[in-house]
């Protein structure tokens, strides 16, 4: 089966993130890039299908020139073709990347699954994989956990966890899923992997887009969290502070 894997190019961050001065952008000139848990939950999963089922994986990012970072890691992943969708704006938004990907799509071979991360670790709109699989009439289900495909029916089966429980869908394929972080356990990149994905062409599409109708007006960081140490004594006394803040706590003092 033939599966294509769509990623983000997003910064990476394990703080706080840092913004222009306007509010409008992320400062990310001291910031790394990767892609998301989702996403690449996505490419293992696909790795993972191909090594059972056959086929070939192909990933695809839609972005500026430096994505091709993230192409090649997906590759040292597993992967085994990479496809780069240029854009002159770093990060177009949902209505643009789905035009993007959906005229991509059009100059490839009909793959049989497209896997999208459930979100984007930065912006998390939850529109492009809806988008997408709506331009190219296939069914999806999005905040999948679990992918099984049965190749005598031609089936996906996919399944999420909901309030009530977990819910299973069978879906025929060719067809899109929106997977989540847990969905499997990604591999680390091997050094034949790397060597691999240096090697490995890019083939680069060009689309000319018209902007959506989403537009950034301003971010705003949350307030940041302050927290306040309170020293209850040093020694023996300290001992009574102890005692009452485990009995406000609800713990029983056992002597």
């Amino acid at each position: 089966m033939d599966v294509l894997v769509c990623v983000k190019r997003v910064p990476a961050t394990g703080s706080e993130v840092p913004l222009t001065e306007d509010g409008r952008e992320v400062d990310t000139r001291h910031l790394g890039f990767t892609i998301g848990p989702h996403e690449e939950c996505a490419v293992e999963e696909a790795v993972r299908l191909v090594e059972r089922h056959g086929g070939s994986v192909t990933v695809l990012t839609v972005g500026p020139p430096e994505s091709a970072e993230q192409l090649r890691y997906a590759l040292s992943l597993g992967a085994d073709h990479a496809v780069l969708v240029e854009t002159t704006d770093p990060d177009p938004d949902p209505q643009a990347t789905a035009t993007a990907i959906t005229e991509a799509v059009a100059t490839l071979s009909t793959p049989d699954l497209v896997i999208f991360g459930n979100e984007s670790a930065d912006a998390g709109n939850y529109q492009v994989a809806i988008r997408v699989a709506h331009a190219l009439s296939l069914p999806i289900v999005s905040a999948v956990k679990a992918i099984t495909i049965d190749p005598a029916t031609n089936q996906a089966r996919f399944q999420r966890d909901s309030p009530a429980g977990n819910e299973t869908y069978e879906v025929d394929l060719p067809s899109a899923v929106a997977v989540k972080e847990g969905l499997n356990l990604p591999r680390y990149p091997s050094i034949k992997g790397r060597l691999r994905a240096k090697k490995t062409p890019i083939r680069t599409v060009n689309p000319e887009l018209a902007p959506g109708g989403l537009r950034t007006l301003r971010f705003h960081s949350p307030p940041e969290a302050t927290r306040e140490t309170v020293i209850l004594g040093r020694g023996p006394e300290a001992a009574p502070h102890v005692a009452d803040l485990l009995t406000d706590l609800g713990l029983t003092i056992l002597t």
